[in-house]
């Protein structure tokens, strides 16, 4: 099978893919470009796609009848890729759910506690020079241990959440789910929406879809305390980023902790100006073992395609 793989990944990635395939990797870090995406299905058998690939609706139809057969995404996050659409062409889409967890969890935490504890504000005044010594009322921040945390989206990230919240800090965990959660993992409180708004961390853990787009709008911002951070690692476009900006900066909210944005890789020049909210470039699975691990789940979609077994991780 002839497969392309549209990003550099770990060696140890490209070493078990090329011991299976005939891989072609593009050395570029850039998303494919619409003349590309259209290239990658006539061109391959199979593709390796990532976040940014957007293999959407107008590109199949641009291609009817596709050379490629699957399309196996590095990620668990699909809402670049048109599920159905690449279904009607006749293609598999498989993603590396589980291997994304615990780090994309870990970079939640990193979130609450930097916005929390006015952590990326604080080395801001140290590296201007500006910092005039310890005082009793300097930068003084929300203590999170014992607060009252709200998921948005008890999957496997937001139960990771919770574990390390209730655990680590001793947190009250609230949280909303369309459907009922029968084993959170922790002692937890399955709430409605508006109830797990009202949280003193409001965590965004959903996947990106059609029906989670804007979740978080000027209403949903409205319900958060004064006083509370809204954290989200789940997809830029959960988020209204100009209602949140507007939030920010009046100070109907305490903070926010991103690692994801609405137009990623474009951050507002507002937002980037506000000391209130802290800033990630898009670190969720950012580490190494991590990256394989996502890489080799991957490879072992496409192994099972070709070999006629059924795909360890369908969409």
């Amino acid at each position: 099978m002839k497969l392309l793989i549209t990003r550099p990944l770990p060696e140890k990635v490209l070493a078990a893919a090329r011991a299976r395939f005939d891989v072609t990797l593009r050395e570029s870090t850039r998303p494919l470009s619409p003349e590309e995406l259209r290239r990658a299905l006539v061109e391959h058998d199979a593709v390796l796609p990532t976040l940014g690939d957007l293999f959407r609706a107008e590109v199949f139809a641009d291609v009817p009848r596709p050379r490629a057969r699957i399309l196996a995404n590095f990620g668990v996050g699909t809402n670049h890729l048109d599920v159905a659409a690449a279904r009607a062409a006749g293609l598999e889409v498989t993603n590396t759910p589980g291997a994304v967890t615990d780090a994309t969890a870990d970079i939640a935490l990193t979130l609450i506690l930097m916005t929390a504890r006015r952590a990326g504000e604080g080395e801001r005044l140290v590296r201007r020079g500006t910092w005039e010594g310890w005082h009793p009322t300097q930068m003084l921040g929300l203590h999170v241990t014992g607060k009252r945390l709200g998921i948005i989206g008890m999957g496997r990230i937001g139960r990771a959440i919770a574990r390390r919240c209730h655990h680590g800090f001793g947190m009250e965990v609230t949280f909303f789910n369309r459907s009922a959660v029968a084993d959170p993992g922790v002692p937890a409180r399955q709430v409605p929406f508006e109830e797990a708004l009202g949280a003193d961390v409001v965590v965004v853990a959903v996947p990106a879809t059609p029906e989670t787009h804007h979740l978080i709008n000027a209403r949903a911002l409205a319900r958060m305390r004064p006083g509370a951070i809204l954290v989200n690692i789940a997809r830029g476009d959960i988020v209204d980023e100009a209602a949140l900006i507007s939030a920010l900066s009046e100070g109907r909210i305490a903070g926010a902790g991103l690692d994801v944005y609405e137009f990623e890789p474009k951050v507002p020049e507002a937002l980037l100006v506000l000391e209130n909210v802290t800033l990630l470039p898009h670190l969720g699975t950012a580490a190494l073992e991590v990256r394989e691990s996502m890489g080799l789940m991957a490879v072992e979609n496409l192994l099972a395609f070709s070999e006629g077994r059924p795909l360890p991780n369908p969409v």
